[in-house]
C-alpha cells in the first residue's frame, strides 16, 4: 500500500512537471504554446483599453463637524452639585445641564439687597434734608427782602442788613450741599442696585444651561468637581442639525478650480456639484451635500487651503468628531480608462505592461490625469484604444519581457497535458 501511495505522488509530481513544460517549451505547430522555450511565462489576467465616459469621484479625507459646536463652561467658580444630563443625550436651547452650589451667590443677593435697602434710606433722608433747608432758604429770602426795603427807608442799620444777606447766602450754601449729598446718595443706590442684579446674575449663573439645541458630548466632571470659567469645559453642544464636513485642496486644484485666477472663488465654488460623503466604514451617506466655503489663506506647512462641504443631518446620525471622505463628481468626457491596478511608478512617472508580439510583456510609460476614483485612470497618452495590458502580477510575476498567457490557456494546457498522461 505504500509502494502504491508513494508511486501516486510520483506520478501527481510528473504530471504538473509536465504540464509546467508545456506551459513554457512546447514546441508544437499547433500548440498557442509553441515558442516559449526558455522564456518566463505568467497567467495573469489582462485588460483590453477601450475609450468611453467615466464620471470619477475625486475623493478627499475629511473631519465631520456639527455646524456648532460650543464648550460649555462656568461663568462662576463652585462645586458641581448635580448633573443633569447625560452624554450623548439630545438637548434644547436653555435646558439645564448642570447645578453649581449657590449658597455663597444666595448671601451676596441678599447682602446687596440690604444696601439697596440703606441706600434707598440714605436718599430719602438726603431729600428730606433738601426740603428743610429750602424752608429756611426761603424765610431767609423773605427776611433779607424786608430788610432791605427798611434799609433804604433808612428804618435800620446797614448791618442789620448785611446780617440777614448772610444769613440767606448761608442757608443757599446749606441747601447746594444738601443736593449735592441727595446726588451722591441717588449715585450710591444705583450702584447699590447694579451690585444686586450683578449679585442675581451671577446666583443665575450656578444654573448652566445648553446655549444651543444639540448633542451633549463628553462630561469628564462629575457631582463633586470644581467648576470654574477658566478650567476644563463641563460639555461641548454640538448642534448637528447639519455638518460641516472639513477637507482640504492643494494650491494645485486652488489654481485649477479658479481657472489660474480668471474665476473669482466664490463663482467657482457656487460651479461646483453637490457631493457625496463616503462614511468610515464605506458605505456612502444617503444625503448630498455642497461646497459652501475655501479658505482663501494657504497653510504654509501643508500647502493646502481648507475645504468646507456641509451636509443635511436630519436623523442625526452624523456626530461631530466622525471621519470620512467627501466625493467631488468629475466627468472626464471621452477617454481612455484602465484599472489602477494595471500601473507601476518609477521616480512619479507612471508605467503598464502592454502585451505585444508573441505575447510578451513590453513596459510603456503613460500619463494621467489628476482626478481618478481611486481604482481607475483616465489616460490621456501612452495607449491606444485596442492595446491589450496586464492587469495582475504588475511587478511580481510580470517583468520586462515576461510572456503572458492567458488563464485559459494555462488551464487548456493543464488539460491538454492531464489527457496526454492518460493515453499513455
Amino acid at each position: 500500500m505504500f509502494e502504491k501511495m508513494k508511486l501516486k505522488r510520483v506520478s501527481q509530481a510528473m504530471l504538473t512537471l509536465g504540464a509546467i513544460a508545456l506551459l513554457t517549451g512546447c514546441k508544437g505547430k499547433t500548440d498557442p504554446m509553441a515558442g516559449m522555450q526558455g522564456q518566463n511565462a505568467a497567467a495573469v489576467a489582462t485588460y483590453t483599453v477601450t475609450s468611453g465616459d467615466l464620471s470619477l469621484d475625486n475623493e478627499y479625507p475629511a473631519t465631520i463637524k456639527g455646524k456648532m459646536d460650543i464648550a460649555v463652561r462656568p461663568m462662576i467658580s463652585g462645586t458641581i452639585t448635580r448633573v443633569c444630563v447625560d452624554e450623548g443625550q439630545r438637548v434644547t436651547k436653555g435646558q439645564l445641564l448642570f447645578l453649581i452650589d449657590d449658597v455663597q451667590y444666595q448671601a451676596a443677593v441678599r447682602s446687596a439687597e440690604a444696601g439697596v435697602a440703606s441706600a434707598k434710606a440714605a436718599v430719602a433722608s438726603a431729600e428730606s434734608q433738601v426740603t428743610t433747608i429750602q424752608s429756611s432758604v426761603a424765610t431767609a429770602r423773605l427776611t433779607a427782602t424786608n430788610q432791605k426795603k427798611l434799609l433804604d427807608k433808612g428804618i435800620i442799620s446797614n448791618y442789620q442788613y448785611q446780617t440777614a444777606d448772610l444769613n440767606l447766602k448761608s442757608a443757599q450754601s446749606q441747601l447746594n450741599a444738601a443736593r449735592q449729598a441727595v446726588g451722591q446718595s441717588r449715585a450710591a443706590l444705583a450702584q447699590a442696585q447694579q451690585q444686586v442684579v450683578n449679585a442675581r446674575k451671577n446666583l443665575s449663573y450656578s444654573r448652566v444651561v445648553a446655549p444651543c439645541d444639540g448633542v451633549v458630548g463628553e462630561i469628564p466632571n462629575r457631582e463633586g468637581s470644581l467648576a470654574s470659567p477658566s478650567g476644563t469645559p463641563l460639555t461641548t453642544i454640538s448642534d448637528n442639525s447639519q455638518v460641516y464636513a472639513y477637507f482640504s485642496f492643494n494650491e494645485k486644484q486652488v489654481l485649477a478650480l479658479t481657472k489660474n485666477g480668471s474665476v473669482s472663488l466664490q463663482a467657482a465654488i457656487s460651479q461646483l456639484p453637490q457631493v457625496k460623503l463616503k462614511l468610515s466604514n464605506g458605505e456612502i451617506y444617503g444625503q448630498v451635500g455642497r461646497v459652501s466655503t475655501v479658505s482663501g489663506v494657504l497653510d504654509q506647512s501643508t500647502g493646502s487651503a481648507q475645504v468646507r462641504a456641509l451636509f443635511p443631518n436630519v436623523n442625526g446620525m452624523l456626530r461631530s468628531g466622525s471621519t470620512g471622505s467627501v466625493l467631488i463628481p468629475a466627468t472626464t468626457g471621452r477617454c481612455l480608462i484602465i484599472p489602477q491596478k494595471a500601473t507601476y511608478e518609477v521616480q512619479d512617472q507612471k508605467y503598464v505592461y502592454v502585451v505585444g508580439p508573441g505575447r510578451k510583456a513590453t513596459s510603456r510609460a503613460i500619463t494621467v490625469m489628476d482626478q481618478n476614483d481611486g481604482q481607475n485612470y483616465a489616460v490621456t497618452s501612452g495607449l491606444s484604444v485596442g492595446d491589450v495590458i496586464v492587469v495582475e502580477g504588475v511587478g511580481t510575476q510580470v517583468k520586462e519581457g515576461t510572456t503572458i498567457l492567458t488563464k485559459a490557456q494555462a488551464s487548456a494546457a493543464m488539460k491538454a497535458m492531464a489527457a496526454g498522461a492518460k493515453k499513455k
